[in-house]
């Protein structure tokens, strides 16, 4: 087998950045022509800038550009326009950009800098050597962390050149100011030194770096690189002519490669989108008007399927009232009966009192969208977009919750119980979960103390997970800070819990709410505050053999427990 199939994992290791001490140089000098010119052009895009902002600074960097009149504007706004370009992927763009820079010795190093990234991007792997080489002896930093970059990509240049001997020195240079607990950056560098000895077929030195490689990624919670190492260790295998271990090696290969397939989809469609948006304004105007027409014929499906629903029960309901004269189950249908209606006109409570509030606000977002791209406000089309993108996500979770109830009453739902690792499933509902918790400006932070084997029906707890992450997020009251913490008790129970610093809940809520694990339905009084994704979330937790309680303070907010039984392990 070809021994270069290694070096495709090289690009996907490295993001740059620019050293704190030129980056503080470009926040003052930003800063100083902001307030000497008093160009509100200037200052938004310096602001841009400041915050990271990226897309609002390419946009307004070149308005800037436009407008600016001396060389040390010029030379300002090329760089952070440049580097804008570069963090969005648009090298062409950013190479232009920092070609016109001058050669102030101000700037010079940040223009080998970007150069040598620029250029190795663009596979120009000569002049991405030369600039980097520069930029190294040049360099008279102290941070580690933007040297370990640079002496990266020159090795990965030197690699591209067929020079092993210089990549293989890089690469040491490397290893030798990485801190002993980067493990990230050492799995990196020595899976590379590895490609560097095997394509000059060194095996005894390669493959000894590539299951080190290997163990080491094992233990660490990045995903791409469990992935990379378990190919390398595959293709070893494979070339060993040991295939039965390099089927293994595969199967945990592909395992890692699908669950990252519909993230790096999600990202591909979110970049395409953005540079859409920045050039085609006319034509999403007309694109956010074809949404409105799209929306309003969700919205007629709707009440149609709801006056379908509304049919069957109550042709359901004439059916029972029929057999009333023709059975002695005539008590019991009754009963039954009365069931089936309190939980239909839960149901379309839930419809009716739920969905208007939301689609008056998505049509209202969308009036306001269309006004800010007609105004070409890129901060007032992000706002706008992300809250529509916020009620969107809650109105969906409305739907589903209304769905699985309904299986869930009719015996229809699948539920089947099986051994399963708890903490994939916990991750695998937070990714679903980042456009929402991005739109609303929330910050996620995981603390799994343990792991554990549960005996669970994965998919309806994956339900209850995102009903409780949605009520987190929408009672959040704005940005702010969720925990998600997993582990096990002495009970033999593996728990996880959630817990956010909204609004709270109130005692008498409170109660009410955890008085529910043995309530029905028909016993429920809508009026009192309880949502139909609460009462599901219970009926799903008690089906699993589980415990779901709630403990909240008013004002500081609410954390919820789930406790799952735990496998024998």
């Amino acid at each position: 087998m070809e021994r270069k199939l290694f070096l495709i994992q090289l690009f996907f290791i490295w993001v740059s950045c620019i050293s704190a001490q030129k980056k503080n140089l470009l926040l003052e000098e930003g800063n100083s022509i902001c307030k000497d010119s008093k160009n509100e052009i200037f200052c938004k895009a310096i602001d841009f800038y400041n915050s990271q902002e990226y897309d609002s600074c390419y946009a307004y960097s070149n308005r800037s550009l436009m407008m600016v009149s001396t060389i040390r504007e010029k030379d300002f706004f090329h760089s952070i326009h440049g580097y804008s370009a570069f963090v969005k992927g648009l090298y062409k763009k950013a190479l232009i950009n920092v070609n016109s820079i001058s050669n102030d010795e101000k700037y010079l190093q940040i223009k080998r800098y970007l150069l040598g990234n620029i250029h190795l991007n663009l596979k120009n792997y000569d002049d991405a050597r030369d600039n980097i080489s520069k930029w190294i002896l040049k360099d008279s930093t102290s941070n580690k962390v933007v040297k370990k970059v640079m002496l990266h990509n020159l090795a990965l240049c030197y690699i591209h050149k067929k020079d092993y001997n210089n990549a293989k020195k890089y690469f040491n240079k490397e290893l030798n100011i990485i801190e002993s607990s980067d493990t990230l950056a050492i799995i990196r560098t020595k899976m590379d030194l590895a490609n560097v000895y095997y394509n000059q077929y060194l095996d005894d030195d390669a493959i000894p770096l590539f299951k080190e490689a290997y163990n080491l990624a094992s233990k660490y919670s990045n995903i791409e690189f469990k992935q990379y190492t378990s190919r390398n260790m595959a293709v070893v295998e494979r070339n060993l002519k040991r295939y039965k271990e390099s089927v293994e090696y595969y199967r945990e290969f592909i395992r890692w490669k699908d669950s990252l397939f519909n993230r790096d989809k999600i990202w591909e469609l979110t970049e395409k989108d953005k540079q859409f948006a920045v050039a085609q304004k006319e034509s999403e105007i007309k694109i956010q008007d074809e949404k409105l027409k799209r929306q309003k014929v969700v919205q007629k499906a709707l009440l149609f399927g709801a006056s379908g629903l509304l049919i069957f029960l109550g042709f359901l309901a004439f059916f029972y009232k029929k057999l009333q004269k023709k059975n002695s189950l005539i008590t019991q249908q009754k009963e039954d009966l009365a069931i089936a209606n309190k939980t239909k006109n839960y149901l379309f409570s839930v419809v009716s009192h739920d969905l208007r509030s939301p689609m008056n606000t998505i049509k209202h977002q969308h009036l306001q969208l269309k006004k800010h791209i007609a105004n070409n406000n890129i901060v007032g089309i992000k706002e706008a977009n992300n809250s529509a993108i916020t009620v969107t996500e809650s109105t969906s979770h409305l739907l589903n919750n209304v769905l699985h109830w309904s299986l869930e009453q009719n015996n229809q739902m699948v539920f089947e119980q099986k051994e399963y690792p708890l903490k994939p499933i916990i991750e695998h509902v937070l990714y679903d979960y980042e456009n929402l918790i991005e739109a609303n400006d929330i910050e996620i932070t995981t603390n799994y103390i343990k792991n554990s084997l549960i005996n669970a029906d994965r998919e309806s707890l994956k339900i209850v997970l995102r009903n409780l992450l949605d009520n987190a997020v929408k009672y959040m009251n704005g940005k702010g800070e969720l925990t998600i913490e997993m582990g096990v008790n002495t009970e033999g129970y593996a728990y996880v819990s959630i817990q956010d610093k909204g609004i709270g809940i109130s005692k008498e809520r409170l109660q009410k709410i955890n008085a529910l694990k043995g309530v029905s339905i028909d016993k429920i009084n809508r009026s009192e505050g309880v949502g139909l994704g609460l009462i599901l979330c219970q009926t799903l937790v008690k089906k699993n053999s589980g415990v779901l309680s709630f403990d909240s303070e008013e004002g500081k907010g609410t954390k919820v427990t789930i406790q799952i039984p735990r496998s024998e392990e």
